[in-house]
């Protein structure tokens, strides 16, 4: 059955003369193991709720999975689409991709994503267990990862919180063959995995992955543990080809015409390319079939609940908005529309959050050891090892560790995750946000001290590029609102937005609310939007984002006594905009010149400012100062915008100092 996985993954990758055969090959006997032993999965419905996850940390061995998943019987993962490697529309791309590949459990590739992911799928295993009890969630998490998956920094935050929380039902099987790209991993690598996994408070042990009994005893015992567990498996890769096993040639390079042919000598294997024995083939499906016995008997205990326990479970997995969170939106907007109140939209944010977490149980938020300065904390009882109760995770300074693990909380299902950390840290997170913008998941970035505005701490926390560079990223919502209700729209939108992830970055700063409308469609929807329309003629358009569009509502003004009449629009979210028709955006673009506001860089405003635009921000980075003496410094004012608009405009009516 081990072989039956090697040579699929031999034959596909000669078959593309592209691909990774060394992992399947040398972690064949582990898989093997797992898959008939212990897994609990159902190949006539990959996305059963209490189905065990498996993780292919190591996404470059992707035909280990893809053999798994058609031997095992997955239908969509066809023969043909083994034979199909690599190709144009197959289902067995060259990593593993979630949504594509039925099975696939969350993309991998990028080496530490997948065991980090894999410890949000066990967090969200353990808080969903903790509301809806053993009947309805119990089940692991089993990731397979390599020696470049445990150099990758993101592991150490990923086991770390894995230890403290004692997710005791991840089991990472590690393929320890000691071999990397460049060749042995001794050549830059001398760290003890186990030792540094055992001060992580992980239950840890060695073992021969080519010994089935050893494997099975291991994984065996380690399900027994109440913490995560390590079981290094010592393996050769390219197990079975005799001039590359145990070399780094195995790694990523077809094996070949006469090294295949070899390999099959060597491991009996008589049969030809892509060719199954019906024994073999039959074993497999037998295990699949069990599977699907495994789950009936968890829908007969389904149905033997209680409706309200069926029901609650039901909606926490459906994902729809109950009534209360309309109720509660509602409230909070006749509030803001009534006080106007001049905060932060971080402040906003907060008082958002706390009338929205308890009409919301799905909501569960955390925060990078920020939480009093990112103000992500409601009513939420924290997340402990005795308690999972809560809904509040204390991810601690491991801002790369709690994206992917949020990541990993929103592929479980039956949540919603959001977290918090500043902007200018955007970047630690940023491989796990452009993972989520892939997937197409739903998580919720809270990213505080979004400008030069955060003042005194200077310019190793004051964002300059950030915006710009995740504007870049496809399929992600980036978010800056500019008031209170602002600041709940843009919750909202992302609460909805189920197939897209989305960033909100908020101000340190307070800011005036412009908006009084307390009822309504959600503006910030649009992506942008008129604030300020002028009387008689559209002269000029400012166009400026969060805490900006003060600076270009004051800027109006200035133009108006000079006879200039400008048009506002804040515009919140650019991503959206760009998806309304083209007759919205002209209508709120224009046709008069424009000036661009925002205290970042320029990125991709051109698009909207066209060739006789001008565009008022940061040219560099920013310093330590108070933040009004920053904006004054940096020419970010009102005046420097009223004196730009002057100047698209071909106009020197105007003239003072832009300070």
């Amino acid at each position: 059955m081990a072989n039956a996985i090697r040579f699929l993954a031999v034959d596909a990758v000669d078959r593309a003369n592209s691909g990774h055969p060394g992992m399947p090959m040398g972690m064949a006997d582990v898989a093997t193991v797992l898959f008939t032993r212990f897994l609990k999965f159902d190949p006539s419905d990959p996305a059963w709720p209490d189905r065990d996850r498996f993780v292919l940390s190591a996404g470059h061995g992707s035909m280990l999975l893809y053999a798994l998943l058609y031997l095992a019987g997955y239908e969509g993962v066809t023969l043909e689409e083994i034979r199909s490697f690599r190709q144009w529309g197959s289902k067995t791309p060259g990593h593993p991709e979630y949504g594509h590949t039925p099975g696939v459990e969350t993309t991998t590739g990028p080496l530490g994503q997948g065991i980090a992911t894999a410890v949000g799928m066990a967090l969200a295993e353990r808080m969903a267990n903790a509301r809806h009890g053993d009947e309805l969630v119990d089940h692991f998490t089993y990731v397979i990862a390599g020696d470049g998956c445990l150099m990758e920094g993101i592991s150490h935050e990923a086991i770390s919180l894995a230890g403290h929380l004692k997710l005791g039902k991840l089991i990472v099987l590690f393929d320890d063959n000691q071999i990397s790209i460049d060749g042995a991993t001794s050549l830059s690598c001398s760290d003890n995995q186990l030792a540094r996994f055992a001060a992580s408070n992980w239950s840890v042990r060695r073992i021969d992955g080519h010994d089935p009994a050893a494997i099975a005893t291991a994984i065996g015992e380690e399900r027994e543990t109440d913490r995560p567990s390590l079981i290094a498996c010592r393996t050769v890769i390219g197990y079975g080809s005799p001039a590359r096993q145990g070399t780094e040639k195995a790694h990523g390079n077809p094996l070949g015409r006469e090294e295949t042919a070899a390999t099959r000598t060597k491991l009996n294997w008589s049969f030809p390319p892509f060719e199954v024995p019906d024994p073999i083939l039959s074993a497999w499906r037998d295990v699949g079939a069990g599977g699907r016995r495994t789950h009936q008997a968890w829908q007969d205990r389904r149905r033997n609940l209680s409706s309200s326990r069926r029901e609650a479970f039901d909606e926490a997995l459906g994902g729809a908005l109950p009534g209360a969170y309309e109720r509660a939106l509602d409230e909070i907007r006749t509030r803001f529309a009534a006080a106007r109140p001049d905060i932060a939209t971080r402040q906003a944010s907060q008082q958002v959050l706390q009338g929205i977490v308890p009409a919301l149980p799905s909501l569960i938020g955390g925060s990078a050891d920020l939480t009093h300065s990112n103000l992500t904390l409601a009513s939420q009882t924290s997340v402990t090892s005795k308690s999972f109760r809560g809904a509040y995770v204390h991810y601690g300074v491991r801002e790369h560790g709690m994206a992917a693990a949020m990541n990993g909380i929103a592929l479980h299902g039956g949540f919603v995750p959001y977290g918090g950390t500043f902007l200018a840290f955007a970047d630690y997170s940023r491989p796990a946000i452009r993972l989520a913008a892939l997937m197409g998941v739903r998580v919720i970035h809270v990213m505080t001290h979004d400008s030069i505005g955060l003042g005194e701490d200077g310019p190793t926390h004051q964002p300059v590029e950030q915006l710009a560079s995740l504007r870049a990223i496809p399929n992600l919502l980036v978010f800056r609102p500019a008031d209170a209700i602002e600041t709940l729209e843009a919750w909202d939108c992302a609460i909805r937005s189920e197939r897209r992830p989305s960033i909100l970055c908020l101000s340190r700063q307070a800011l005036p609310t412009f908006r009084s409308d307390a009822r309504g469609k959600n503006r910030v929807a649009l992506g942008a939007y008129i604030v300020v329309t002028p009387e008689d003629r559209r002269d000029v358009t400012l166009i400026a984002t969060g805490s900006e569009v003060a600076i270009a509502v004051q800027a109006s003004r200035i133009l108006a006594e000079q006879g200039l009449h400008a048009a506002v629009v804040s515009a919140p979210c650019l991503e959206l905009f760009a998806e309304q028709p083209d007759e919205y955006r002209r209508s709120v673009l224009g046709n008069a010149p424009r000036v661009g506001i925002e205290a970042a860089v320029e990125g991709g405003w051109s698009r909207w400012l066209g060739d006789t635009g001008e565009y008022v921000g940061m040219k560099g980075f920013g310093a330590s100062a108070p933040a009004k003496e920053l904006y004054r410094h940096f020419g970010i004012t009102a005046e420097a915008v009223a004196l730009a608009a002057v100047r698209v405009r071909g106009h020197s009516r105007i003239e003072g100092d832009v300070g």
